[in-house]
């Protein structure tokens, strides 16, 4: 009963809700949008509708429309000069997990000199204290992912060093969060597979992770049995509204997941993965690597009672060993048509295992400290290795 809770965000929840953003907008007359470079969030009409919003609020607006699938320390540089030209009072992360995480570090960077890598822990970041409060963010999520309306947390790649590297404090969860689950119904079925597992699994580390707790244990439950129950159905169609909602809720409480504990190395894994490959969507990475990650601690019975409430939270009442939530695992995983996905489909060499192990390690090593039991280099090598098709 000894737990840290601060979630600060306001929530707008539900059918329609992206109607209502006019009502809730912070003070300032002129907001930064942010959005992907690709072309979905202006061809759903998704842009147009914030827009209508601002213009009803009389706000002013600019975009900034450069953000990659993971987004880089490029990105981050050019849109905090492009905030400061357009003299943004706040920003608005239109899109999905990248461009909300990416939005956050902008925010930061739109206040502040310097370089973003002079705020990284981790890796050849500096680790220095953060000058000047960021700009606000609104967070309007398009997917159902990464949770990061609801948490403070942005991850970012460095490509030169390839050091993919989580980052956040209290001054950078969204102050308004829009989840509108219409929003989501466009997304196609991979990517809605690759971004439900990273909720799921946000979620389960979560609930494995030595900093769990009673607060976080109540979210990370929740938040595996939406998404585990409903994810196939919105992979298999996309217009199923119940179910698309069903997995947006479930991310946004696996977003409160990550607010209130920290994660395991899982997560440290993948990204190692998708700093060398950034075509890698950072779910698919997961997925690879999760059959693998948990048989381990599995096995060596490093949280059994756990894993067997994860089994029983994935629907299968009966669950009595650890092994039956990766059983449970792997057949969502079948069941969203995403269990054989290949490592070498995206120019991973079996030979560079240990070279991923260890930029895990030295990038986002403090997570290895919230595995349930200890994981070795070799461990990880092995986990890697046993994951590779």
């Amino acid at each position: 009963m000894l737990f840290n809770y601060f979630i600060p965000t306001r929530i707008l929840f539900g059918k329609g809700q992206l109607d209502n953003l006019h009502q809730f907008l912070p003070p300032g007359k002129k907001a930064l949008i942010v959005i992907s470079s690709g072309r979905s969030t202006r061809d759903n009409g998704y842009l147009d509708r914030v827009i209508a919003q601002l213009d009803l609020a009389g706000v002013e607006h600019a975009v900034f429309d450069k953000i990659q699938p993971n987004p880089n320390l490029v990105n981050v540089m050019e849109g905090a000069a492009f905030a400061k030209q357009a003299q943004s009072d706040y920003l608005i992360g239109l899109g999905g997990g990248s461009v909300m995480d990416a939005t956050k570090s902008i925010a930061v960077m739109a206040n502040n000199d310097g370089d973003y890598w002079d705020y990284i822990h981790g890796g050849s970041g500096k680790g220095l204290p953060i000058p000047n409060n960021p700009l606000p963010v609104i967070a309007i999520t398009t997917t159902a992912g990464t949770g990061s309306e609801t948490n403070p947390w942005t991850v970012v790649t460095k490509e030169d060093t390839y050091e993919k590297i989580g980052f956040g404090y209290d001054r950078t969860f969204p102050v308004l969060a829009v989840v509108d689950p219409d929003l989501m119904l466009s997304v196609p079925p991979l990517l809605t597979a690759y971004q439900g597992f990273d909720a799921l699994f946000h979620a389960t580390e979560g609930y494995i992770s030595k900093s769990a707790n009673f607060m976080s244990d109540i979210y990370a439950l929740k938040a595996i049995e939406l998404v585990s129950a409903n994810l196939a159905r919105a992979v298999k169609d996309g217009k199923d509204e119940e179910a698309r909602a069903n997995v947006a809720l479930g991310n946004t409480i696996a977003g409160m997941v990550l607010s209130t504990c920290f994660i395991t190395s899982e997560h440290s894994l993948e990204h190692a993965l998708s700093a060398y490959h950034p075509e890698l969507a950072h779910g698919a990475g997961l997925i690879m690597i999760s059959r693998a990650y948990y048989a381990h601690f599995a096995n060596i019975g490093a949280c059994d009672d756990r894993m067997i409430d994860m089994a029983r939270a994935m629907g299968k009442k009966d669950a009595t060993k650890p092994m039956d939530f990766v059983d449970a695992l792997v057949e969502l995983q079948q069941a969203c048509g995403v269990a054989e996905l290949r490592m070498s489909d995206y120019g991973i060499d079996r030979d560079n295992m240990r070279k991923y192990a260890i930029n895990a390690r030295q990038t986002m090593g403090d997570l290895f400290a919230m595995d349930p039991a200890p994981l070795s280099e070799d461990d990880c090598v092995a986990i890697y290795e046993s994951s590779y098709r």
